[in-house]
């Protein structure tokens, strides 16, 4: 279904694995463009209730941006490097794809996240990581600047002072740094990352996945609104949860005293 990933949907999880390992899971045209479309897939899909993305291999999540395609691109077309035009006909499709989607991203990182791999990583609503993996805005050994979302996230994420740091040095974060900075939720040893990725995305599984589309849609709003804005948000979103399945469901059972059974709608 796709060249450059693998996708599977098993008890209501959708897993994106970036299949690149030969190139530590670079981000080609290619998989980018394979990222976006199994997004809209699983947004698609009422099957699919939470998604994991992840990287193939042991040691990288995306090293990031695919430079020696890149250039030969670039060769191919006369020499120049078309960065702007490359951001926005590629990553910020793939981007909005995954802020948009009315379902939770786990990013499960196994390895680097560096580059445009760092930004797809912030880019998710719940990221753990290895603790010998690692996130780095390696842009700057290149001349260059954080792109994909990265510019967005990390000032939101740990403060402007800080992620200007990290943005101007381009140093290595590792694991358990990052969860001290609030870059990620959870850092864990290896040999528990795919246990604590599970139960994550179990819980999401079973959630009421209307409602946690909803939250996601107006805490996106939330970060570059005011509180009036967000009031309003707040209250249409909910009007409309009111009226779902999932909330006859969930206050049925709470003054039932019993379990909710969510399905996700």
């Amino acid at each position: 279904m796709y060249e450059n990933l693998l996708y599977d949907v098993t008890n209501a999880v959708c897993r994106i694995t970036l299949n690149r390992p030969q190139v530590y899971n670079a981000l080609s045209p290619g998989l980018i463009r394979d990222i976006t479309g199994a997004i809209e897939t699983a947004a698609e899909d009422d099957q699919v209730r939470v998604i994991v993305i992840t990287g193939a291999g042991e040691k990288a999540f995306s090293s990031g941006a695919d430079l020696k395609e890149g250039v030969v691109q670039a060769a191919s077309s006369g020499g120049a490097l078309k960065l702007g035009e490359s951001l926005r006909t590629t990553y910020h499709p793939m981007i909005q794809a995954i802020r948009n989607l009315p379902k939770p991203v786990i990013g499960r990182i196994n390895g680097v996240a560096a580059g445009a791999g760092c930004s797809l990583a912030l880019a998710c609503d719940v990221v753990i990581c290895a603790n010998e993996a690692y996130f780095s805005q390696i842009f700057v050994n290149i001349g260059l600047m954080p792109d994909a979302g990265s510019t967005f996230f990390l000032p939101r994420l740990i403060g402007p002072q800080r992620a200007f740091e990290l943005c101007s040095t381009g140093r290595r974060v590792y694991g358990p740094e990052a969860a001290q900075l609030g870059l990620v939720n959870q850092s864990v040893p290896a040999d528990e990352l795919d246990t604590a990725v599970n139960n994550v995305a179990g819980y999401y599984a079973t959630a009421p996945t209307r409602a946690i589309g909803a939250m996601k849609h107006v805490l996106n709003q939330s970060l570059y609104s005011n509180l009036e804005h967000q009031l309003e948000q707040e209250a249409d979103s909910q009007d409309g949860l009111g009226r779902s399945a999932d909330a006859t469901e969930g206050i049925g059972a709470f003054l039932m005293k019993r379990k909710a059974n969510f399905l996700g709608k």
